[in-house]
């Protein structure tokens, strides 16, 4: 999934990074309400993906005498059906995330508790955990092939 929300992400550039303000705390009703906006934005993106998706996919859809033409139609079809569903469980993590800003319990890695971080929340802002529990995930990942 990670390739699908960095591809999602790579369409998702209309943003401003926040900038603290000096003495602001860490995950303060601002940054938050950043965030909230941050990860709104990027739904309502890729909800429009989805319904551009239907609409090509319904005035497309001919059914081509040629079995080449409709093989091809098919994969394209499959590729984007592939696409959109990836998109559909970014969406869900999303909406996860939102609630978490609703219970305020974002932006604090999952495992040790500490602070995410600004920058790595702007670059991922689904993320649950700090970049090192994240690096000491993926090498158990890589050793145990899991």
């Amino acid at each position: 999934m990670a390739n699908t929300e960095q591809t999602a992400r790579e369409r998702f550039t209309q943003f401003t990074p926040y900038e603290m303000k000096k003495g602001e705390e860490y995950m303060s009703a601002d940054m938050l309400k950043h965030f909230r906006q941050l990860l709104m934005n990027w739904r309502q993106e890729l909800m429009e993906e989805v319904d551009r998706t239907m609409h090509h996919m319904q005035e497309d859809a001919a059914n081509y005498a040629d079995p080449s033409d409709r093989a091809s139609q098919e994969e394209e079809f499959s590729l984007e059906l592939r696409t959109r569903d990836r998109e559909r469980k970014l969406i869900r993590k999303i909406d996860k995330t939102i609630d978490r800003i609703d219970q305020d319990d974002y932006g604090f890695c999952d495992q040790c508790g500490i602070e995410i971080g600004i920058r790595r929340l702007e670059a991922r802002p689904t993320a649950t955990l700090c970049i090192d529990c994240k690096t000491l995930a993926e090498i158990r990942e890589k050793q145990t092939g899991i």
